[in-house]
C-alpha cells in the first residue's frame, strides 16, 4: 500500500474483507517503523522497485481537491514495472456486467450496476451508487453515498462529494469538483468547482 494516512485505514479494511494479504505500507521517511492499524510502514516510495516482484500495489492516498500525488505514485510504480491490484469490498455490489479499472477500490456497500464502467485508479467510496451504463473516468473519487445515475458520463480527474446526485444522462467533463450535496441536473462542461441545488459554477 502506498500512503499511510486515514484513507489507508479504510482501504486496509476493504482489502482484508476481499481476502488480500497485506505486505506492508510505503510512506514518508519519518513514518517508517510506525504502524497503521496492525500493518507496518516498511519503507518509502523510493523503495517501490524492491517490491515489484513481491506484491501488487495499491495507492492508499486519498483524493479530495487534487489527485497529483496519486498520479505521481502511479507513474513511479509503472516505471518500475509494477502492477496494481483492483480491490472490491466483500459487501459491495458489483455487477458481473460492470468493468472496474486497474488500481481502483470499490468500498463497503458501494453499488456498481450493470454495464457501468469505472476507469483506473479511482475511488468508489462507501455506499456510493454507480448506476447502469454510467461511465467513470480515470483518477476519479466518487465520495460516500454519492449517486451517479444511469447513462451519466464522468471524465477523468473528477471529484464528486458525499451525497451529491447526478441526474440521468448528464455529462461531467474532466477536471471538475462537485461539492457535497450538490444536485447536478445539467451537463458540466467547464473545469472547476460546482455546488448547490440548482448547481452553480464557483470558479477554478
Amino acid at each position: 500500500m502506498l500512503g499511510g494516512g486515514g484513507h489507508c485505514k479504510s482501504v486496509i479494511d476493504v482489502a482484508e474483507s476481499a481476502g488480500y494479504t497485506i505486505l506492508g505500507i510505503l510512506d514518508k521517511p519519518e513514518t517508517v517503523g510506525q504502524e497503521v492499524l496492525q500493518y507496518s510502514v516498511i519503507g518509502t516510495d523510493d523503495e517501490i522497485p524492491a517490491f515489484v516482484d513481491k506484491a501488487e500495489f495499491l495507492i492508499t492516498v486519498g483524493q479530495i481537491k487534487s489527485n497529483s500525488i496519486r498520479k505521481k505514485l502511479t507513474t513511479l510504480v509503472k516505471n518500475a514495472g509494477g502492477k496494481f491490484a483492483t480491490v472490491i469490498a466483500n459487501d459491495a455490489c458489483v455487477s458481473k456486467y460492470a468493468r472496474i479499472g486497474e488500481g481502483t477500490v470499490v468500498m463497503h456497500k458501494a453499488v456498481v450496476n450493470a454495464d457501468a464502467k469505472v476507469g483506473a485508479q479511482s475511488i468508489i467510496n462507501t455506499m456510493a451508487d454507480i448506476e447502469h451504463d454510467a461511465k467513470i473516468g480515470d483518477f476519479c473519487h466518487i465520495s460516500t453515498a454519492a449517486v451517479v445515475n444511469g447513462d451519466v458520463s464522468v471524465g477523468d480527474n473528477v471529484f464528486i462529494g458525499s451525497q451529491a446526485v447526478i441526474h440521468n444522462g448528464k455529462n461531467i467533463a474532466s477536471d471538475i469538483i462537485v461539492a457535497a450535496g450538490t444536485v447536478v441536473s445539467k451537463n458540466l462542461a467547464k473545469p472547476g468547482i460546482y455546488a448547490g441545488n440548482p448547481v452553480k459554477f464557483y470558479g477554478i
